[in-house]
C-alpha cells in the first residue's frame, strides 16, 4: 500500500506567479511527497503525491487559472488497473 494515493499534476497560468512560493505553501500545508513546482512567473507544473489532491486543486486555483489537471490513483495502476 502507497502512503501518498494520488499522483496529481496541473498547469497554473497567471501573473507574477512564484514557483518557490507556490512550491512552499504546498510543502508546508498539504501532506505528501515528489513535490515539483517547476516554470516562470506565468505559467508553472506542479507534481504532487498526497491523499489530498482536492486541496492542491484549490490552492492551486486561488493563484492563477488551473488546467490540464490529472489525478491518478497510484493503487490503481500499481495493480494493474486504470489510474
Amino acid at each position: 500500500m502507497l502512503e501518498y494515493r494520488f499522483d496529481t499534476q496541473l498547469l497554473i497560468d497567471g501573473e507574477n506567479l512564484s514557483e518557490d512560493e507556490i512550491h512552499d505553501y504546498i510543502q508546508n500545508n498539504i501532506e505528501g511527497d515528489c513535490l515539483i513546482a517547476a516554470g516562470d512567473d506565468e505559467l508553472i507544473k506542479i507534481h504532487f503525491h498526497t491523499n489530498t489532491p482536492w486541496k492542491v486543486l484549490e490552492y492551486c486555483a486561488s493563484v492563477g487559472d488551473i488546467f490540464d489537471v490529472v489525478v491518478e490513483n497510484m493503487e490503481r495502476q500499481e495493480h494493474g488497473l486504470k489510474g
